[in-house]
């Protein structure tokens, strides 16, 4: 945020906050919401998407990555940008382009357009998401501040939950377009609401000329490079491709060079020291491995009903709902459960609950379906709202007014790169886990096993009942098996990667408990 704002308007000591700070956090929410629901919302339409632009799956997967890569690019550059252009024209401005790209992309006819306009909206919808931090951070003062992070933890846990139902939903009875043209409405709310409320600021340009430009070159390069690998390395088997060695060798250059620079610079683009922080640095580890199992999940879930169960678009949704639209109820009680109670216990508590979902889905049998998964996403409902606000209040506290950028920026990209490193994760596990129970489960399917004699004979005499004469009969009994064999070797592999999700959030719980307790037991006391 800008430091123009006057303390008046923006950090008022007292509990009274100004109807106007309220209008800028709203909206900015709101902007946030849209972007990190746009990530999702073409999971469950991606292949609509690709019949109707005639693309192949790799090409395809570009819809998605190209609106990752850019987003994730131009998160840390919003602290810097803000200060230059101020933070209502640059806002503002970028919900607008926003909102003109996603018509655009409900528009495209061929690949091309789809992916570039699909960059753009990332690339401009990405700044909504840490300038919604920011001005959480510096319009509201610390007593009110779970209040906004209350507002935010809709967009970072609940927008990616409901994603997949929303598409499903808008695919299915009016076609994958308006999964884009759902921003057009809440989008000129938004910019009406950030109009109104944020103050008028002079441009800084002469900031442009202390620009860290080897720090903006080598993260733009690092992160795109880092993006790109994750979310293509299994599709193309990782380090078994060229290309995914040239992009992961960039990635490693380019970050360690910006990791040095920006520790050497006079005044670095991001400032990397706030992670030497206790609070900031053990919550950016806990928000990123929330951002790998949360993002891991909401990949996993769809995959398996898609893949196992063969549903659609729309009962996918319907599944997913139930993992999203319970955290509206629950999200509006944690900043009065934080002035109770100590927000560590609630983030651990938060974690577990999370854990424990991915446990209840970690044991799934063939019979597994959509109504199988209410429990477990009613648990994840539960505990995800317990961890975004207390995990957001704890680790931006103490954080200096003129570090906010930096910190939002921060805190953002760790969750973000933790959904990218999450997705690459469970699909990797899952490839190789199903190898390797199909090699298990193949070794018994032998000329020496009663079993499997019992059931070829059974199979074929009920195919011969059809007509199939007998050799026809014994050679489609076999595909049958190994039809059998892909699928129960695809659920185990589904439980082991369930499982791994879980470990991955007892390990955050773990390491939250290392966070400094904050002053006093309210949240509120948090400075």
């Amino acid at each position: 945020m800008n430091a123009t704002i006057t303390k008046d308007e923006t950090t008022p000591e007292d509990d009274v906050v100004p109807l106007n700070s309220w209008l800028a956090v709203i909206g900015s929410a709101l902007g946030a919401f849209m972007a990190v629901l746009d990530i999702q919302i073409t999971s469950s339409s991606l292949r609509d998407i690709q019949g109707t632009l005639g693309a192949s799956v790799e090409e395809g997967s570009w819809i998605s990555s190209s609106y990752l890569i850019a987003e994730i690019v131009t998160i840390p550059l919003t602290g810097w940008l803000s200060r230059v252009f101020s933070t209502r024209l640059y806002v503002v401005v970028n919900a607008i382009l926003f909102i003109i790209f996603s018509m655009l992309c409900g528009m495209a006819h061929d690949l091309s357009s789809m992916i570039f306009c699909r960059a753009a909206q990332g690339f401009t919808g990405g700044t909504l998401i840490p300038m919604s931090f920011s001005i959480i951070l510096s319009m509201l003062p610390p007593k009110k501040r779970p209040v906004g992070l209350a507002l935010f933890s809709v967009t970072a846990v609940f927008a990616p939950s409901i994603g997949p139902a929303i598409g499903g939903y808008l695919t299915n009875t009016f076609g994958w377009q308006y999964a884009f043209y759902l921003n057009l409405l809440p989008g000129i709310l938004l910019v009406a609401m950030l109009l109104k409320s944020l103050p008028k600021e002079p441009l800084q340009l002469g900031l442009l000329r202390k620009h860290d430009l080897p720090g903006i070159i080598a993260m733009t390069i690092g992160l795109s490079c880092l993006t790109y690998t994750l979310e293509e390395g299994q599709r193309k088997d990782w380090l078994g491709s060229e290309v995914i060695q040239f992009t992961a060798a960039l990635a490693v250059l380019f970050l360690i060079l910006f990791v040095i620079r920006e520790f050497t610079a006079k005044e670095p683009l991001v400032n990397l020291k706030l992670l030497a922080r206790r609070n900031f640095g053990i919550g950016s580890f806990a928000n990123t491995s929330m951002g790998m199992a949360m993002y891991g999940a909401i990949y996993l879930l769809p995959l398996y009903l898609g893949v196992v169960q063969g549903y659609n678009a729309w009962q996918i949704g319907q599944v997913m709902i139930w993992s999203g639209l319970p955290q509206l109820l629950i999200i509006p009680f944690i900043p009065k459960l934080m002035t109770k109670i100590d927000p560590r216990f609630l983030l651990c508590t938060g974690l577990v609950l999370f854990a424990l979902s991915c446990l209840l889905n970690g044991s799934m049998t063939h019979d597994y379906a959509g109504e199988q998964f209410i429990v477990s996403c009613l648990v994840r409902a539960i505990g995800q709202p317990l961890i975004m606000i207390p995990l957001s209040t704890l680790t931006t506290a103490g954080i200096e007014r003129e570090q906010t950028g930096s910190a939002s920026a921060l805190f953002n990209m760790m969750r973000n790169l933790g959904g990218s490193v999450g997705i690459a994760l469970v699909s990797t596990l899952l490839i190789q886990r199903e190898q390797f129970h199909s090699a298990r489960l193949g070794e018994h399917i032998t000329g020496a096993n009663l079993h499997f004699q019992q059931w070829l004979a059974s199979a074929s005499a009920a195919l011969q009942q059809r007509g199939i004469s007998a050799p026809a009969a014994e050679h489609q009994s076999i595909g049958l098996l190994a039809g059998q064999i892909k699928t129960e070797s695809y659920i185990m592999a589904f439980n082991d990667v369930f499982l791994t999700l879980a470990i991955i959030l007892l390990i955050a719980a773990g390491a939250a408990l290392l966070l400094k307790k904050p002053e006093g037991t309210a949240a509120g006391g948090v400075h």
